[in-house]
């Protein structure tokens, strides 16, 4: 086989891949009443199902690169399809909500590892002056798994059952483990690093005690003791690893990145403004379905406006941040970006479609102006020694930022249900409007650490180079 048809092979595999993990973060959404109908659950507690996903890649990406260092990345990729496959069979054979969370973590571990594992094989396979373009390629999939998934969600639950969302990830996998027996290459290490154990355990009990406090008080159900108890021992968990990290002269993620002050501003501000954005896709599709009447499909095709219009935007990113600097772009963009999701508050059955399209379109192109820029002030002052781990934190910090907001959307639509419906689904449109409001007003108050960025930071490269992932 000629190369220049190798590395095209490979380039459609590690696609296929992404854009498997990209459409199981959104696809699920428009499914959630359906299942938990089947479930006999509130539609209004399901966010566990999403949460495990994105929570699992979270705590598992900082892991993939020295797996795939240590066992090739062909047996590495192959795993994970194979596990995300599985995952994906047994979530279609749930027969409660306990079963389908479990089996999503199953899911998950595949998912984490399928683009970080696919782009460290892109890294070794592609020459430097083609690197850029391979990851420009694998972006498009993940701009359009978002895009196709909640319409396609929504079609196959009415057509056929929520079962399908998970079911159509199986032929797919099952192509996927062929063609990476025949076209990745093994990729191995002949000599492999110590992995960091012990700081990878801070890291995962803190990210996974933060998000079941979150979760606690609205579907767990959990006592506030235990919810404090929990919060205190992510907070302290994650505090042991830095002072871990500065002793160790090999540790996961490095504390010298933090020394960046474009990458330790950025990654905060990817963390705290990436909630509000991680809640939306869990919160519109619901109501769009709970109080307005929308049937999957048509709750799906909602979404539409949103994604469309982010891709759309990407044209005008770097025209928008030349022209401003990074500091006035993402201040402003994100006390927009909040004023669209507080906005949301005005939905209701006797708002215009036009008018709420219009609304939902306009919170795309602000989300993929806000996504675009942060990615890359995080990297863009980052040496080559230190752009693998800034990357992976970013990864991780996408992922959790995901989990925490669907787990922070879901507990304040349990509270202001309880509070202004007083736990009837029928009555919920208040506490949608409730929580709405507020998760644009934390999104708007992270606009106080871009503030802290100098005035005129201009791109060093075009933004939209950026591989960005939820």
């Amino acid at each position: 086989m000629r190369p220049e048809r190798a590395l095209n092979l490979l380039l459609a595999l590690v696609s296929i891949g992404f854009f498997m993990q990209t459409l199981d973060s959104t696809i699920i959404n428009t499914a959630l009443p359906s299942m938990a109908r089947d479930f006999s659950e509130s539609p209004l507690r399901m966010q566990s199902v999403v949460i495990a996903y994105a929570l699992t890649m979270a705590v598992l990406i900082p892991a993939s690169g020295w797996l795939a260092d240590r066992f090739g990345t062909r047996r590495t990729f192959f795993g994970a399809i194979l596990v995300f496959v599985v995952g994906s069979a047994l979530c279609a054979a749930a027969r409660s909500l306990n079963q389908l969370v479990c089996f999503r973590v199953l899911q998950g571990m595949g998912g984490a590892m399928l683009l970080p594992v696919g782009r460290l094989a892109l890294i070794r396979a592609f020459p430097p002056q083609k690197f850029l373009q391979a990851m420009s390629t694998v972006a498009i999939p993940g701009l359009i798994g978002p895009l196709i998934g909640p319409t396609l969600g929504g079609w196959l639950v009415q057509v056929a059952s929520w079962h399908w969302v998970f079911l159509i990830n199986v032929p797919v996998g099952l192509i996927g483990l062929a063609a990476t027996l025949r076209y990745m290459p093994e990729g191995g290490m002949s000599t492999v690093g110590r992995f960091d154990l012990g700081g990878y355990l801070l890291i995962a009990l803190g990210m996974v005690s933060i998000s079941l406090a979150l979760d606690g008080l609205s579907e767990l159900g959990l006592r506030h003791v235990i919810v404090l108890l929990l919060m205190l021992l992510g907070l302290a968990s994650l505090a042991a690893y830095w002072l871990r990290a500065a002793q160790r002269p090999d540790p996961l993620f490095p504390p010298a990145l933090f020394g960046v002050r474009t990458f330790s501003i950025g990654i905060m501000g990817n963390l705290f403004a990436r909630i509000g954005s991680g809640g939306m896709p869990f919160l519109i599709p619901l109501l769009l379905q709970v109080t307005l009447g929308h049937t999957p499909l048509q709750a799906g095709l909602m979404m539409l406006p949103v994604a469309a219009a982010a891709i759309g935007a990407k044209g005008i990113v770097t025209r928008v941040i030349l022209r401003a600097g990074y500091r006035r772009v993402l201040v402003v963009n994100t006390l927009l970006l909040g004023a669209s999701m507080a906005s949301c508050a005005l939905i209701s059955a006797a708002q215009p479609a036009w008018l709420r399209v219009l609304q939902l379109a306009l919170f795309g192109i602000l989300n993929s102006i806000q996504f675009t820029a942060m990615n890359t002030i995080v990297l863009k002052d980052l040496d080559r020694a230190a752009a693998s781990g800034g990357n992976s934190l970013l990864s991780m910090v996408q992922m959790l930022a995901m989990s925490m907001g669907v787990a922070t959307a879901g507990a304040l639509l349990t509270t202001f249900t309880d509070l202004l419906a007083h736990g009837r689904t029928s009555g919920a449109l208040p506490a949608f409007h409730a929580t709405f409001i507020c998760i644009g007003l934390v999104t708007c108050i992270s606009a106080t650490i871009f503030w802290q960025l100098a005035p005129r930071i201009a791109p060093s490269e075009p933004p939209e180079t950026a591989v960005e992932v939820g």
